[in-house]
């Protein structure tokens, strides 16, 4: 039961809109930080379309492995798992920070 996964196209998608959630993330908190909480706001969104890709991308792998393909292991996956993961992790502190920025600035 092979699925002909491509690891490399699979892990540099992961990477690249991990990135670019982590981006956007990151231009909102600064947008925040000038009281601008509509494009705030906006850049937040992005930043989830972006990681909601990512996360499509790396569950094809998880599908693969519990509809019973054996998985080898892939430095390069685990690397994008790891980027994945740590702008999971970066966008909810951003929100946090931007709902900070509000109560600080009224």
């Amino acid at each position: 039961m092979a699925t002909d996964l491509n690891w490399e196209e699979i892990s540099m998608g992961i990477i690249t809109y991990a990135g670019m959630a982590k981006t956007n993330a990151v231009l909102a908190i600064r947008e925040a930080k000038e009281k601008n909480y509509d494009k705030a706001s906006e850049l937040i969104k992005e930043a989830h379309d972006n990681i909601v890709t990512a996360e499509k991308m790396h569950m094809d792998v998880i599908t693969a492995e519990c509809n019973g393909e054996k998985i080898e292991f892939k430095v390069l996956f685990m690397h994008a798992e790891d980027q994945m993961l740590t702008t999971q992790s970066m966008i909810v502190l951003a929100e946090e920070m931007i709902d900070m920025y509000k109560v600080i600035n009224k």
